[in-house]
């Protein structure tokens, strides 16, 4: 099946993954695109292996504060550069990773990472950064988190 230059956008925007790891992955998939969600998400996983050893020499701090006031959450996302650190989307994922926190109150950096993410359940937040650094072509880290909470 001949992969199409709408389906190629449509995954593109789905992921933000560059059009070419796209088009391989519907190629492969044979035009599925549920499937060629899947193979990204693999894919996500070995980048992220293949690049563990990178040292992280940027960032951004965000922090999240609740409507009512009563709990918050900072967190430290880490990347490689500041041309990465300062990406609006990158400063984004960072914001959602603050608000999940605030949400789930997690004790620790290790906990975030297996929870599964409240705006989508499908992933964790350890998929988040895994598909950050697939996007980006850094390495990406949760490198410190603080929640809040007056009760």
């Amino acid at each position: 099946m001949a992969v199409t230059s709408e389906q190629v956008k449509e995954l593109r925007d789905k992921t933000g993954v560059s059009v070419m790891e796209c088009k391989k992955a519907l190629t492969e998939a044979e035009g599925n695109m549920d499937k060629a969600l899947q193979i990204l998400s693999a894919r996500a996983a070995l980048a992220a292996g293949k690049k563990a050893d990178r040292a992280l020499g940027a960032g951004t701090v965000t922090s999240y504060i609740h409507n009512t006031g009563a709990v918050g959450a900072l967190v430290m996302l880490s990347s490689e550069t500041d041309f990465v650190s300062k990406n609006e989307e990158f400063v984004a994922l960072a914001r959602d990773i603050a608000m999940h926190a605030a949400a789930m109150k997690p004790a620790d950096v290790a906990e975030l990472m297996t929870q599964p993410f409240i705006k989508d359940q499908s992933k964790t937040v350890a998929d988040l950064v895994s598909g950050a650094t697939q996007k980006f072509g850094e390495r990406i880290e949760v490198s410190n988190l603080s929640v809040f909470s007056v009760r």
